[in-house]
């Protein structure tokens, strides 16, 4: 595709998210009483910002302009964001994490396809350097600590090895006398055809002499070019191209840099004065209208950058009026702008790039970046000035005990004073940090379940399909490790427990997100730490050491093979339960700003304790054997994958209908079995059959029927007490009660009713404005100090009088 065919794949995409923006303000304003109503709600906006998401992420795969690609960035970090908290209400409102909407995708006429949720490319491109040189170390240390699997290479005999010359000097003798025969053939029938043909044209000899003139004047002429070129360049007058590649490196790497120095010397007094009288005349009047100075922005809340950013009415209440005045209000959602829709109506819709054949940056965007980061810089300096008139500007901060207890966890980790070098090297060496498969979620084939909602009409619950299981790995575990700002904006999920039958794939998925996001992978397997760092201590020093590594190579997983063995109800001797006390404090230390995930696998949770399991494991999924319809899915591309080819003698519906109750594992063991390689060779004469995979099948155990309900009881008992522990107030509870009957009074009132206390109004429903304040172009304005004047003098803050 060209450029401008991602230029519009973008700007199609910013109309489409403008509108879908603008449709959700006058959905949700009004609570629905009808729990369907508002499922539905929920589901089209989900499915629409996919459709946004796959769009923008291949507009910014697709483009070259870095300016262009950061501003997409952000953009996709907050759609993505989005997606996760739509997922969260949808959880919320069914209690299931599992969601059948092919109704809906039936009225938007759209596709399974379309909603299958695409990894973004930039996860790996961006740190490719840093994961290609952290996958050479690795493979260093497992060569060196003798770990690394390698196939043993056979010695040749010397018979073996004098047939292999003569197979190959034969066939090449061969082929030189095929090539010979040719010759000849083909020089005998030209002869035959001059002696029938009459010869017309012109002379060959003459044509041949005007090919020579051509070829060799242009042959002396890049010669002569090249003589002159070096003659210049030994002379001084034109300098060397491989000079002037690296000078343009250094001049581009540098650029930025210089842009800000220039900038810095020739604004920076004139930012700081403004700063000045604006920051002063603002408080001044402030103090006039509530009676004292407000609190000057802390350097972790942003600043004076805080004061000149955009801000609506309703945060410009909460920026004077103090909290503790107002009372706690709780938001449905943290603040994940979306504020990049401002590049392109503001900067890249109009602009003519006609000229911008190289798709280079733009000089005067950069600059104006650095007069942003310059006015950042100064306001050190304004905080001095004005704290010379007594003005108080910080208030005490405490930290809960909480906090202080975590931090002297990390503190007491941080007290080993060794390098990551050499924590990495001692992780590798003692199999806790070990390499993962290279498997894409695209392998883990499934196909989407196309009967949900009739089902459910009928009163029967359907079966979790594995398309099902694919989307909520990616949308719980790639996504928010892929990118930082996803991570910490959106809803958190630090552990994540994968529950299945033996042979379902929850191992390929584990590998699956450590390959999509060029995360580190640690086993914490009872079968793998056994014997190593023994007692309490060395227990706590391995986690230590894992939890410093994970935090500074991240993106991270942490792997827990047979969770349940953690867990055990009645604990035999070969497996005593090390991590059960230890692992909530190991995810106590996690943060938003940690991209760290624990993960566990289990195939026989009924074998745990229910209660701390589910305290550890904050998303359960249930991974089932699949369906009529994933397995022949998945028969069709393990043959093919194997070499196999499908003709009309091997039945497809066949296979997957014997099939039913065996797992993944099972049918990718029995195609093996078969394609050996012999019969691969026998391929071409002899087709596969149907009857040739039924005897390998018989020899798999399949899941039986007693099995799967043991596990669908089971994991209803663990989701039921996952739910009952940790109860979840979200705008689709608050949609469906409405205000009157919410138990929050104010805090539900002011969110649902968009009133403020004084009978001010919201600028905006509350589902958008705590998400996209700079998006929503009927009430954005900017906030400077002619603003708040404005603002406050006309009486728009609630609780003030007018100037």
């Amino acid at each position: 595709f060209s450029i401008s065919t991602y230029n519009k794949i973008w700007t199609d995409a910013q109309k489409d998210l403008d509108i879908q923006l603008q449709m959700e303000r006058e959905q949700f304003l009004q609570p629905e009483k009808d729990r369907v109503k508002v499922f539905k709600m929920l589901a089209s906006s989900y499915i629409k910002y996919m459709r946004i998401f796959r769009n923008l992420e291949e507009a910014h795969d697709g483009l070259v302009h870095q300016q262009k690609r950061a501003a997409i960035r952000q953009v996709l970090d907050g759609v993505i964001g989005r997606i996760l908290e739509m997922k969260k209400e949808m959880v919320a409102l069914e209690n299931s994490e599992f969601h059948y909407i092919d109704n809906i995708l039936e009225d938007l006429k759209l596709l399974p396809e379309d909603i299958e949720i695409p990894i973004p490319r930039y996860f790996i491109k961006e740190n490719l350097e840093v994961l290609q040189q952290r996958e050479k170390m690795l493979d260093e240390i497992l060569c060196e600590a003798g770990l690394q699997t390698q196939i043993p290479v056979k010695a040749m005999t010397f018979e073996e090895a004098v047939k292999m010359i003569q197979v190959a000097e034969r066939a090449r003798q061969g082929r030189r006398r095929a090539v010979f025969m040719k010759q000849m053939y083909l020089e005998e029938k030209r002869k035959r055809q001059t002696k029938l043909q009459v010869q017309t044209g012109p002379n060959p000899d003459d044509a041949a002499t005007r090919i020579q003139k051509v070829w060799r004047g242009y042959i002396q002429r890049k010669k002569t070019e090249k003589m002159r070129e070096e003659e210049m360049i030994f002379l001084g007058m034109v300098s060397d191209a491989q000079i002037n590649a690296q000078q343009g490196e250094v001049h581009e790497r540098n650029e930025e840099v210089f842009i800000k120095d220039k900038l810095r010397e020739t604004e920076g007094l004139d930012i700081k004065e403004t700063l000045e009288d604006q920051i002063g005349q603002c408080f001044i009047e402030c103090r006039h209208i509530i009676g004292r100075f407000p609190d000057y922005p802390t350097k972790e809340a942003g600043g004076s950058a805080t004061i000149f950013s955009e801000k609506t009415p309703e945060q410009l209440f909460f920026f004077f009026v103090p909290p503790e005045a107002v009372g706690e209000i709780d938001g449905f959602y943290n603040f994940f702008p979306l504020s990049s829709f401002f590049w392109i109506t503001a900067v890249w819709q109009n602009r003519d790039e006609g000229w911008d054949l190289l798709q280079d940056h733009d000089l005067e965007l950069i600059k104006e970046e650095k007069r942003e980061e310059d006015t950042n810089n100064v306001h050190c300096l304004c905080i001095f000035l004005c704290s010379c008139k007594n003005w108080p500007w910080h208030r005490p901060y405490l930290l809960p005990d909480s906090l202080l207890s975590v931090l002297c966890f990390n503190a007491f980790m941080f007290l080993v004073r060794r390098t990551i070098d050499s924590l990495y090297r001692e992780l590798v060496e003692e199999g806790v940090l070990i390499k993962p498969k290279t498997v894409y979620l695209s392998d883990y084939v499934g196909e989407y379940s196309y009967l949900g909602t009739t089902l459910r009409q009928v009163d029967i619950e359907p079966v979790p399909s594995l398309a099902d299981v694919r989307q909520l790995i990616a949308l719980y575990g790639i996504l928010p490790l892929g990118s930082q700002t996803v991570h910490e904006k959106a809803p958190l999920v630090k552990a994540l427990l994968l529950a299945g039958p033996a042979g379902v794939g929850k191992k390929m998925l584990v590998d699956a997100i450590c390959t999509e996001t060029g995360a580190n992978l640690f086993n914490l397997s009872a079968s793998n730490i056994a014997g190593k760092y023994p007692g309490k201590s060395g227990l706590q020093m391995m986690l230590h050491m894992v939890l410093k590594v994970a935090k500074q190579l991240q993106p991270s997983v942490v792997w827990i093979g047979e969770t349940e063995k953690t867990f055990y109800k009645s604990v035999p001797k070969i497996s005593p339960k090390r991590l059960e006390k230890i692992l909530p404090k190991f995810l106590k230390a996690l943060k938003a700003q940690d991209r760290v995930l624990l993960v566990g696998t289990t195939r026989r949770p009924f074998d745990a304790n229910l209660k701390p399991f589910c305290k550890v494991y904050q998303k359960i999924i249930m991974i089932p054997r699949p369906d009529y319809a994933s397995r022949f899915v998945l028969w069709k591309h393990i043959i093919q994958q194997n070499g196999g080819v499908i003709t009309n003698l091997l039945n497809i519906s066949c296979l997957a209908k014997v099939s039913d109750g065996f797992t993944q594992g099972h049918i990718v063991q029995v195609v093996r079995a078969v394609l050996s390689e012999l019969r691969l060779l026998q391929m071409p004469r002899k087709p596969l059959r149907t009857a040739e995979f039924m005897t390998p099948l018989a020899r798999q155990d399949p899941v039986y029927r007693e099995e799967e309900e043991t596990f669908k009881v089971t994991l209803r008992a663990m989701l039921t007490g996952c739910l009952s522990s940790s109860p979840v107030v979200s705008l689709s509870a608050h949609l469906i009660q409405g205000p009157a009957n919410s138990a929050d009074g104010l805090a539900h009132r002011c969110l649902s009713d968009d009133v403020l206390p004084g009978g001010a109004e919201h600028p905006s429903p509350p589902f958008l404005d705590v998400w996209q304040p700079r998006l929503l172009g009927s009430w954005m304005c900017q906030a400077s100090g002619d603003y708040y004047r404005q603002q406050l003098c006309t009486g728009s803050v609630p609780g003030s009088r007018r100037c």
